[in-house]
């Protein structure tokens, strides 16, 4: 169980790593949008859906990063003064109970509408877009599996928390 959740942390970890150099160049790219717009009248569409396609790819590819380093939204009014083994029965059932679920309900509800944009190879319906909405919709599911994947790591890591609480 310890080198599943290692090596599901570690994966996280490299995506989190990328996605911090995408943020970057994400602003790169708004700044140059914002200057040869207002500096030089000159607009572009494609670099606009490239700012876009950048922030959701941040976005969702970053969720799993942000649930290994607990940066989610959470109400800790109680949980912040738990000990470690209540914090490992609360994160392993919420795991279990409603993240889980909720991945794999995100990952069947949006492979239909994945597919159909793949088939139909939808594009942009700006012209001069970029024309691979198809793999925008695709980081739909993708994030659904690394934010499963987390949370089974966050799962593994809590159940040898009490599997060793309990030998103590």
């Amino acid at each position: 169980m310890s080198f599943i959740h290692r090596f599901i942390d570690q994966l996280s970890e490299l995506t989190g790593r990328v996605l911090a150099w995408l943020s970057l160049l994400m602003m790169v790219l708004l700044c140059l949008v914002v200057i040869l717009r207002y500096g030089f009248e000159i607009g572009s569409i494609g670099l606009q859906e490239g700012v876009t396609y950048l922030h959701a790819s941040i976005f969702m590819l970053g969720a799993a990063y942000t649930l290994k380093h607990d940066g989610h939204v959470r109400v800790d009014i109680f949980y912040r003064n738990f000990s470690p083994r209540s914090k490992a029965w609360i994160n392993s059932l919420g795991g279990i109970i409603f993240l889980l679920p909720l991945c794999v309900y995100i990952f069947f509800i949006s492979w239909d509408f994945v597919l159909q944009s793949w088939a139909i190879g939808e594009v942009s319906t700006e012209p001069g877009g970029i024309p691979a909405v198809f793999l925008l919709k695709s980081l739909i599911p993708i994030m659904a599996i690394n934010l499963g994947l987390q949370a089974l790591a966050d799962i593994l890591r809590s159940a040898l928390v009490l599997v060793e609480a309990a030998n103590d």
